[in-house]
């Protein structure tokens, strides 16, 4: 054990050399030439050895760095449950179809009945809804917020409405105190998509610690990164009891990997028709997946995790400085604010042009792409514009919406964003700001820069 334990440092402390050689530095920007992502990964020597660490483990399956990785996790939130999953469009899965699950009795979703939601969002936050056989009810958006009109939440309601999906777009929390105050008043499910929010804070409480789960991701634009995966969380045991057996091919047993036997009644159970003491592992009380994530996938995360507060405020710090940058176009962008009483985790910055902008997005987005600034549009904009929708429009059914979703057909047709996360430095947002300050002087005939 001394040599393996011997072996194994040395090779980490190879690793580490090897990311400051090769990973250490980046070189020097270059503005107009260099790129500019909206999102990237951001790491150093401590993500590579916790996977060169996991991989020497040869545990290719979920082990001690994803039971560390949810338990803090878990801490972080202040929460008392953490699942891993293998991507955040997999936790949108498992959230929705644990609220599906005969173990809720009369409170369990059933096909037909409806969820509100927004059309201005990313796709897997409603293709569950949708997969189960469920009905989305689609309702507007505010602007600048970005997030849920509530005051169209009471004309969606009817009497099959069961639960409220909702993401915090880009960071920025919905408004919080009247979602759940109707969620509470109505006895409907709330699932907080937290995908794009991880540390967002509302009245102090971190987003998704409100709703009954709670949803991340962990794809590389995302405030952490282990590559893919996502994590579900929830304060609820029968909840978390439901989401564990979907994860894990829906059995009942919740003994870990590798692990056997630890309720102690492995064969001395009766479940339904089986014959007495059959298998605790091979009984299954749900129709489930498999959507673990790999150990070497949270040895990365567990890296990460220790640099979120870190992270978290470069997000915010840059999105100031971007806001600051551009405060003076307000005669032609519709400038991002933040909820109130929050203090969003920024996961990017969104700009909707004005109907009087004497220029298009298409035209502003091709400008900064061809400077080399990457660009994003506000996801689906309208999912129900989209091919996936085309049968059901047709038909008109398997949805509805509430009224005309004006603002979400803005967004489609005038908002984009750009990129806020950590690895953005002070020259880039400094070059972002020129470069979209020059565009708008050449389309007004306004020559001078700002303040001149």
């Amino acid at each position: 054990m001394k040599k393996e334990a011997k072996m194994r440092k040395e090779i980490l402390l190879e690793t580490a050399r090897y990311h400051d050689a090769v990973h250490g530095s980046d070189p020097p920007f270059v503005p107009g030439k260099s790129r500019i992502p909206y999102a990237g990964r951001v790491f150093d020597a401590a993500e590579l050895e916790n996977l060169i660490d996991s991989a020497l483990d040869f545990w290719l399956t979920a082990g001690r760095y994803s039971a560390k990785f949810e338990a803090e996790l878990a801490q972080f939130l202040g929460l008392g449950h953490c699942h891993l999953v293998n991507s955040g469009s997999s936790a949108n899965l498992l959230a929705f179809m644990a609220l599906t699950s005969e173990k809720l009795g009369d409170r369990k979703i059933e096909r037909g009945d409806e969820v509100i939601t927004v059309a201005a969002g990313f796709p897997t936050t409603v293709s569950p809804v949708i997969q189960y056989g469920a009905v989305p009810v689609f309702v507007d958006v505010g602007i600048p917020s970005y997030n849920v009109d509530c005051d169209q939440l009471a004309e969606a309601l009817s009497p099959r409405t069961r639960a409220v999906i909702l993401a915090h777009t880009l960071g920025n929390p919905f408004d919080i105190d009247r979602v759940k105050s109707f969620c509470d008043r109505n006895h409907l499910w709330l699932l907080e998509d937290n995908c794009d929010s991880l540390g967002s804070l509302y009245k102090d409480r971190y987003t998704g610690t409100f709703g009954d789960i709670g949803t991340s991701s962990f794809y590389p634009p995302h405030h952490i990164t282990m590559g893919e995966g996502g994590a579900l969380y929830t304060n609820e045991e029968k909840l978390s009891s439901i989401v564990l057996s979907l994860r894990d091919w829906g059995r009942d047993c919740r003994c870990p990997s590798g692990m056997d036997n630890t309720c102690g009644k492995r064969f001395s159970q009766q479940f339904g028709e089986l014959p007495y003491g059959y298998d605790h592992k091979y009984v299954y009380s749900d129709f489930g997946y498999n959507l673990k994530a790999t150990d070497l996938q949270a040895a990365i995360g567990c890296a990460q995790l220790e640099k979120l507060p870190g992270f978290i405020a470069a997000r915010r710090k840059n999105f100031s400085s971007i806001l600051e940058g551009l405060s003076d176009l307000e005669e032609f962008f519709i400038l991002p604010e933040p909820t109130p009483e929050s203090e969003p985790s920024w996961f990017g910055f969104p700009l909707t042009i004005r109907e009087k902008a004497p220029f298009s997005r298409e035209e502003l987005v091709r400008h900064l792409e061809e400077n080399n600034i990457q660009t994003r549009m506000l996801f689906a904009g309208n999912i129900i514009k989209h091919p996936c929708f085309d049968k059901m429009r047709r038909e008109k059914s398997g949805y509805r919406q509430v009224g005309d979703l004006a603002n979400t057909e803005k967004i489609l047709q005038k908002t984009f964003w750009i990129g806020v996360y950590p690895g953005l430095t002070a020259q880039m947002i400094g070059f972002i700001s020129d470069c979209i300050h020059s565009f708008t002087r050449s389309r007004s005939g306004n020559q001078t820069g700002p303040g001149q």
